[in-house]
This record gives structure tokens, sequence and C-alpha cells, in this order.
């Protein structure tokens, strides 16, 4: 099976999205991940308003006019997907979402490719019997790997079992870095942490999630 195509995976919710009064309904998207989807810029400042989930559903609103959209953000900062996991049901599921992006990678490599191939397993398949779309998101940029390879191979094993799994679960799959062209600035400009986007780097992220709804 091939991971799927922003120009058709989100179709079924684009006619939602376009649908008017009185014949539309409240679609939901929750953001599931870790501090970057939280909103952290620089540690412990939260930037809720320059953070890539409020920027989506911005940009969403321009794009449908006519739609009821609620963001949901279930992030939290510090956590892993296995916590995420565990915690999956209900601050994830009982909003009866539409549509949900997974942001864990950054933090996963704290608990290994084992544990969390699992937990994403875990999280997809929940989400697939419920007939929940999934986006899953390859890394946010961390400064701290940066002319370190075996850091840097750990984040590409990460990503390309993402990957994998989009492929296995006919799923999507985001990749986060290539949206970061560093050939005319450094990575840099686009942080306000180590670790966390600026609002910079978050709005190439949201732009790029955009694709996921096509007119």
């Amino acid at each position: 099976m091939m991971s799927a195509s922003p120009a058709h995976y989100l179709t079924d919710l684009v006619a939602e999205l376009q649908t008017q009064w009185p014949n539309n309904r409240t679609v939901n998207i929750v953001c599931h991940g870790h501090s970057v989807p939280s909103g952290y810029f620089a540690t412990p400042f939260v930037d809720t308003f320059n953070a890539y989930p409020h920027l989506l559903h911005r940009a969403l609103k321009d794009r449908f006019p006519f739609a009821v959209i609620n963001v949901i953000v279930s992030a939290r900062g510090g956590e892993s997907s296995d916590e995420g996991a565990i915690r999956f049901e209900r601050d994830v599921l009982d909003h009866h979402p539409d549509v949900i992006f997974i942001d864990y990678v950054l933090n996963d490599r704290r608990i290994g490719l084992y544990s969390a191939e699992k937990a994403h397993r875990s999280m997809i398949e929940r989400a697939l019997d419920e007939e929940i779309k999934v986006v899953l998101m390859s890394h946010t940029p961390d400064l701290r790997v940066m002319g370190n390879e075996s850091e840097t191979r750990k984040l590409a094993a990460f990503d390309a079992q993402l990957s994998s799994l989009a492929q296995e679960y006919g799923i999507a799959y985001q990749d986060v870095p290539s949206l970061f062209d560093v050939t005319d600035q450094l990575l840099g400009d686009y942080m306000s942490w180590p670790n966390h986007p600026n609002a910079q780097g978050h709005a190439l992220i949201a732009r790029a999630l955009l694709r996921w709804f096509p007119l």
C-alpha cells in the first residue's frame, strides 16, 4: 500500500468544509504531540497564536469561509508518543475528530524506535477503527543535532519509520524537514529555541499542512 496523497486524502472532509448552512456540521481537527504543537517557543513562553495549529486554523477559515472548524490542541510539552498513546482515547478520540495530526518524533528519541512504533501503531489503529483520518508528521528542526551525524541518523530513522507506517496503513505522512530551505538563510532564523520553531518556522509547517485541504 502507498501513503496518502495530499491531493486526495481528505477529499470527503474538504467537501464537508465547503458545505454551507443549514447542511454543514462542525469539523474537528486535533493536533496531538509534544511541545511544538503545544506552542512552546523560548521555554517556558507559550505563543499559542503563532504556533502551527492556530495558524492552520486561521488558514482553513480563510479557505473555507462557510465552515465551522475546531482545531483542538491535545499536545503536551515534554511528552513522547508512548505517553500520548496512553491518553489517546480521553484526550483525542473523545473529541470525535475528523483528522488527527501526530507530532512526536523529537521526543521519541528517548524511548527508541521499538516503543515509538508500538505507540504510533496503537494510535493509528484506534483512529482507523473510528474511521478517522491520520497525518503522521516527521521531526521538526532541532539545532542541537546540526553537525552531529549520529543524532541526524537517529532522527532520519524515526522519520523513515513513520513513512513506512503511513505506507502500511494507507494514511498520510508529512515530511517536515524538507520545508526548511536553508540555502539562503540559517536554520536558526526559523527557531526561537534550539528545538522550538519561531513564528516563521511554524508558518512553514502550517502552510504545508494546509496542502492536505485542497480546493
